[in-house]
């Protein structure tokens, strides 16, 4: 007979992530690393969500992006917890989430991804949450052939620990 180990579901190995559950609105600005000029700002709005049976949850994320000139871009983010991690893999991008160690804050999370379609590109995400878990600021190091060519900054605030029940289809007035 084997005897099977069973691991944590995603809420107990993950309540970091967990704590992030909800809807969150803000900015991304996009900055060339060698000029330091702005190239692009969005808002946004995050679907933050766990799907699924108590302790064989998924963790699935939507973002809406809303520019000046009336652009919106929806993408979808679903993934799953493995070893201590979440994983995507899915037609944008591949990569991992998982809680800084150490943090003796328990405020830190470290991305890792490759956009599908850009061979070559990589990029590491940090997300520092503060202490209420209302407010959030990331950080996006790109990188091409092993050089960083654009930072993403982005600013983001809590709106909702209900996600099912937000409604707001219009741009964040942030």
């Amino acid at each position: 007979m084997v005897n099977k180990v069973s691991q944590p579901g995603i809420r107990e190995a993950m309540p970091l992530l967990v704590s992030n559950e909800g809807v969150w609105e803000g900015w991304y600005r996009y900055y060339d690393a060698h000029t330091g000029a702005m190239t692009d700002q969005h808002r946004s709005r995050l679907f933050c969500r766990f799907i699924g049976e108590p302790g064989a949850e998924e963790y699935h994320q939507t973002n809406h992006y809303f520019w000046e000139d009336g652009r919106v871009e929806v993408r979808d983010f679903p993934a799953w917890y493995e070893n201590g991690r979440i994983w995507w893999d899915n037609e944008l991008i591949t990569g991992w989430a998982a809680a800084m160690q150490p943090d003796d804050y328990n405020r830190s999370t470290c991305l890792n991804w490759t956009r599908q379609a850009e061979p070559g590109i990589y990029l590491y995400e940090m997300i520092q949450v503060n202490e209420d878990r209302t407010k959030r600021a990331r950080t996006w190091q790109w990188f091409r052939d092993g050089e960083c060519y654009q930072r993403t900054l982005i600013d983001e605030r809590f709106v909702t620990k209900d996600w099912a029940n937000f409604t707001d289809t219009a741009a964040p007035r942030n």
